[in-house]
């Protein structure tokens, strides 16, 4: 889930577009990191508490923790912190249904209700005309919940998420919030990004296999790549160690006091984005997922499949992987989380070998494109 902490800045805050082939990236020059160290050091002046981050290339593995991760003690942040990666979850989502449509056990073109009968219905919406392929690309026009005001006002202000940051919300409770709305357009006209998108996709996952959708991410990702410090939490309100604090303004402004948000009770993102995980390990995914480790090729070639979001200019969306065009001309692959407390990004060149993951633990400034437009641009 992206939220940026107003009630309706969830959704695609680090989103940026463009369908153009993808190009491979050249290391920063000499590998020194430079540029990218003076973009994480200007998005702690930006005021961004601390940040994480580690890249790997053809020189190895580097990483940077400029700013802290305790506001009150001043503790730094390490480069092995664990944090909540918001709407990188969806790249994970989207790899197990494809990794299950190769198997033969659902397809793309799959209507929602013939896994999900009578969830998808009201005001408009009909899960039997809208496919599961328009689930991943944001083509559904299902409302994005989390752009509901009540729901807003509840989780993402400070007297809401205050009084209810332990709730448990089922994942049905999710849907049924952007049931009570219209569809933002008729299913395959247009895009725009839903969180209730992937929380229907992780639901079909436990209807297709019976478990959920967090079990077989760990069976069929996390444990084949050895990804020790990346966690599906379900209800657990705490971070595992090593971790830092997480900060929020709760607010619609960026001004305004500071709180802590590290405990909450992630269920309120569901496969939409709850995960947890550590920058080395989200360089281990995404570099295996473009490597093809993970997809056998054609279905990977339907992940690449992207479709233009007009809103942003820069890049294209595909199933759970956005398609960044950089100033500099290279392409990398990946996609952005935020969450209360948090914002994150993951991405990589289209053969895998170039990795950037970083994480804010502030989530309400902070230039997330400057940091990965000087790791592959050098500037």
């Amino acid at each position: 889930m992206t939220v940026r902490m107003t009630v309706v800045a969830a959704t695609a805050a680090a989103l940026s577009v463009a369908l153009a082939a993808p190009a491979l990236a050249a290391s920063p020059a000499g590998g020194d990191h430079d540029a990218t160290r003076q973009a994480l050091q200007a998005a702690v002046k930006d005021g961004v508490p601390g940040v994480t981050a580690t890249a790997k290339d053809k020189h190895g593995t580097w990483s940077a923790t400029p700013g802290v991760g305790d506001l009150r003690t001043g503790q730094p942040r390490s480069a092995h912190d664990r944090y909540r990666v918001g709407s990188i979850t969806k790249t994970f989502v989207s790899t197990v249904l494809l990794q299950l449509e190769a198997e033969g056990r659902l397809s793309l073109d799959d209507k929602v209700a013939k896994w999900l009968p009578g969830l998808v219905t009201g005001n408009g919406h009909d899960g039997r005309r809208i496919t599961l392929r328009q689930l991943l690309n944001h083509t559904s026009g299902i409302f994005n919940y989390t752009a509901d005001e009540e729901f807003g006002r509840t989780y993402f202000l400070k007297d809401g998420f205050l009084e209810h940051r332990y709730d448990t919300k089922a994942p049905a409770e999710l849907v049924a919030v952007a049931m009570t709305h219209k569809p933002d357009f008729a299913p395959g006209t247009s895009w725009n990004y839903s969180n209730t998108n992937y929380v229907l996709a992780g639901l079909v996952i436990e209807k297709v296999t019976g478990r959920p959708y967090g079990e077989e991410v760990g069976r069929r990702i996390l444990k084949p790549l050895g990804m020790t410090a990346t966690s599906v939490p379900g209800t657990r309100v705490t971070l595992p160690r090593p971790s830092s604090r997480a900060y929020s303004k709760l607010a619609e402004t960026a001004t305004g006091p500071t709180y802590d948000v590290t405990k909450l009770n992630p269920s309120l993102a569901y496969a939409a984005g709850e995960m947890i995980s550590d920058s080395p390990d989200l360089n281990r995914f995404y570099s295996a997922l473009l490597k093809g480790r993970l997809l056998p090729p054609e279905q990977l070639k339907e992940m690449k499949n992207t479709v233009t979001a007009e809103e942003y200019p820069n890049a294209g969306y595909g199933l759970g992987l956005i398609d960044r065009k950089l100033s500099c001309g290279v392409h990398v692959w990946g996609h952005d989380g935020g969450i209360h407390g948090s914002n994150s990004v993951a991405v990589t060149t289209a053969d895998g070998r170039h990795s950037l993951a970083f994480n804010f633990n502030g989530d309400w400034s902070g230039d997330s494109e400057a940091v990965i437009e000087a790791e592959f641009c050098g500037r």
